[in-house]
């Protein structure tokens, strides 16, 4: 049960790794969203490579504008495109391709008027007939463009698929001038006998018989656009009445090449490749291949119909070349959005994909994309969620930037020196869905802790003190380090008697009208609050925050505690309450600091050896009629800004070794008459450790002459008078042996 609640408990960790798979599940859900910030993120890929050159074999025959001037708006006479076909192979050209349909007979040359004629004319003579014949004959345009280009085997005619029923309409499903153009062989390259799914077509709109029946190869000029509406992939395999048709630039690529074979693989997953000749076109499982775009508008050669026709195009521009005759011009509308900005003609996405299918260096989505998107979202998740619970919130930010930083490269790289399309979006998004919700958590339970350690300290320290150990809460987790400090001891001198004669409700009230102050003055200066031990208070300075002058602070302190007690006593001694005195030790030295205790419940406080001589210090002002005793480590480090006197050299219960202890007396550079009578104080304790005793007996009556009140002088005029007579070893220390604590 234990460990399944530790399974469950909430951690940064878990969040997580619980956000990461929270990002897979939304890859492998496909949201329209993420897919489209997919698209611009590739879109992207292009704008940040620019340009690059083409392979100088295809060239575009554009129906531009000045074209559209010089010969007549659109649609032309056929002739002129016959006069076209006729000049490029003058010229040497390999490809012509139409990304144009001839899908209508002409009717510009007055054609139909002619048959009129000679219809009603009917038998008006030998002669009128072979008359009109004869310009029906130069009427007949289509006669004109299909003579050419059966006599032009380099041409390719181009064919619109219908890719919905609804656009398909009524259409009807006739494909028998483009049968023999379907692929000639599809292969299987595996076991799976797998049939794909191809981009399906339900009407075709062909060229009229007179043209069709004249060509040799047909294909489809369609372009198919993402759900953005930029055009990413060419469809080269299109599926209708059960046969596969290749796209216009794979036909114009075989024609190129001498018209070898084309053959579709088709893998488990689907279409693998095409196949044209020795050429290898890898696709996706449809059939499509991504585009590898060259650049903006133009980057291929434009040359104007019109220039052609005139000769004003040199046969060297045209020779070898696969000519892709198309429209540019604004008004036909076969305008084109790509990733690259700015508007682009349809039939320059012809001559982007015929030039990749040429140079080979294609974009490839394969299966095992998938495989590497995930794990570009698996490891980073999994590392973001171990490390960052342990970092700071700038390290985070700092470590979430590089990490995304690098991968934003790396994809870079994939893509323009590799040729792989691999997601960008979606590890990045995972990256800081991990980063942000790891934080947020943190922040929360940071929070939330911040509060029960600021509810649990500011009872012990201040509030200044509270807001440091907030910064770096980790400081207070279970377990102690070992650091020099110093720890105050204060007891109230004969409590029990003095409780004793006190009504229970006014005792209570003395002690909260001591214990308020006297806290108020340790926070004031720094110090935590250890414990209250009835009448008793410990009190401990250098944790849970570093304080240089740590035992400077103690010190303060307790002078402080001495004179906020005289005003007190002055309140008490009008509410008839006894006088009331406390006695106080210091000590400072290395102990262990930390919270201890059990998982369960533990408390923040100190321990060691120094810690208990401090709580012997204090019971050892009794003694000395003190009120401040500090040892000698102590004494050492304040004796610059305190008036300090030598006490004696005492052997505390339970310790061997006697240690050297010290009146903290008052701050520097006090009162003449105190200087003196210390100074009076500490001759006679040296007498008094060389065994002079008349010696030590005049100067501690002169320490008391100055200070009537000062008990330490009457402590050691005892200890002459007892020790005159006795029988001292020659060893004798003169150390002071406590007999209780």
């Amino acid at each position: 049960m234990q460990f399944f609640k530790k399974l469950i408990a909430p951690a940064g960790w878990k969040i997580g790794l619980l956000v990461t798979c929270l990002s897979l599940v939304i890859y492998g859900a496909g949201i329209p969203f993420f897919h489209l910030m997919e698209l611009k993120a590739y879109d992207l890929h292009f704008t940040s490579r620019g340009r690059i050159a083409t392979l100088d074999r295809v060239v575009i025959a554009a129906i531009d504008e000045k074209s559209i001037t010089a010969l007549g708006r659109w649609p032309w006479p056929r002739t002129r495109l016959a006069a076209l076909v006729q000049r490029l192979k003058e010229a040497g050209a390999s490809v012509a391709a139409f990304d144009i349909v001839f899908s209508e007979p002409d009717e510009t040359g007055g054609l139909a008027a002619i048959k009129e004629l000679k219809k009603r004319l009917g038998s008006a003579g030998d002669k009128a007939t072979r008359t009109i014949s004869g310009l029906e004959k130069l009427a007949d345009n289509d006669a004109a463009l299909a003579k050419t280009i059966k006599e032009n085997l380099s041409v390719v005619l181009g064919h619109f698929f219908f890719l919905s029923k609804e656009e398909a309409g009524a259409a009807p499903a006739d494909d028998r001038f483009i049968a023999n153009s379907a692929f000639n062989l599809i292969r299987p390259i595996d076991e799976s006998n797998a049939e794909p799914k191809y981009v399906k077509a339900f009407g075709v709109v062909q060229n009229i018989p007179v043209i069709s029946r004249a060509a040799t190869e047909f294909a489809a000029f369609n372009i198919i656009p993402d759900v953005d509406g930029a055009v990413r992939w060419a469809p080269l395999a299109i599926e209708f009445q059960e046969s596969v048709y290749p796209h216009l630039s794979i036909a114009a690529v075989k024609k190129y090449n001498g018209s070898p074979p084309l053959t579709l693989n088709i893998a488990a997953y689907g279409v693998d490749s095409i196949d044209v000749g020795k050429l290898h076109v890898p696709t996706e499982e449809r059939g499509q291949m991504l585009i590898n775009f060259r650049g903006p508008a133009r980057t291929f050669p434009h040359y104007s119909i019109a220039d052609i026709l005139n000769g004003e195009v040199p046969a060297s521009a045209l020779k070898g070349k696969i000519v892709v005759v198309g429209a540019t011009a604004t008004g036909i509308y076969d305008m084109r959005t790509i990733p690259f900005p700015g508007v682009f003609p349809g039939v320059e996405v012809h001559a982007n994909i015929i030039d990749n299918m040429l140079a080979g260096d294609f974009i490839r989505r394969p299966d095992w994309v998938i495989l590497f998107d995930v794990l570009a979202m698996l490891i980073p998740g999994v590392i973001l969620s171990i490390i960052i619970p342990r970092l700071r919130p700038l390290f985070t930010a700092l470590i979430t930037f590089a990490l995304s930083g690098v991968y934003v490269f790396f994809n870079g790289y994939m893509f323009t020196y590799l040729g792989y399309w691999v997601a960008e979006v979606y590890p990045l998004f995972n990256i800081y869905f991990v980063a942000g919700s790891v934080t947020v958590f943190q922040y929360i339970t940071e929070e939330k802790k911040k509060r029960a350690i600021k509810g649990a300290f500011s009872q012990y320290v201040s509030p200044s003190l509270v807001n440091e150990i907030l910064k770096d809460p980790d400081k207070l987790s279970l377990g102690g380090e070992e650091i020099r400090m110093t720890v105050l001891f204060s007891d109230i001198r004969g409590f029990t008697t003095i409780s004793e004669g006190l009504k229970p409700k006014v005792l209570v009230k003395l002690m909260n009208d001591y214990l308020t102050p006297m806290t108020d003055i340790v926070l004031k200066n720094g110090g935590t609050i250890d414990k209250y031990m009835g009448d008793a208070i410990m009190a401990f300075w250098n944790a849970p925050i570093p304080q240089e002058d740590h035992y400077m602070r103690a010190c303060r302190t307790a002078l402080e505690m001495l004179k906020r007690l005289r005003e007190l006593q002055i309140e008490w001694e009008k509410a008839g309450i006894p006088k009331i005195d406390i006695g106080i030790g210091i000590s400072t030295g290395k102990a262990v600091v930390g919270n201890m205790g059990s998982t369960m419940r533990f408390d923040y406080t100190v321990i060691g050896d120094m810690v208990n001589l401090g709580s012997r210090l204090e019971g050892l002002n009794k003694e000395y009629g003190t009120s401040v005793i500090v040892p000698k480590f102590t004494a050492l480090d304040v004796k610059e800004e305190f008036v300090i006197r030598e006490l004696d050299y005492v052997r505390v219960k339970g310790k061997d070794k006697p240690i050297q202890i010290f009146e903290l007396v008052d701050y520097r550079p006090g009162n003449d008459r105190v200087n003196e009578a210390v100074q009076r104080f500490e001759a006679g304790l040296r007498a008094y450790r060389r065994k002079d005793w008349d010696e030590a007996e005049g100067q501690f009556n002169a320490a008391l002459s100055m200070r009537p009140e000062d008990k330490p002088s009457q402590v050691y005029l005892s200890r002459v008078k007892n020790l005159r007579d006795a029988h001292l070893p020659e060893d004798w220390d003169g150390v002071y042996v406590m007999t209780k604590k």
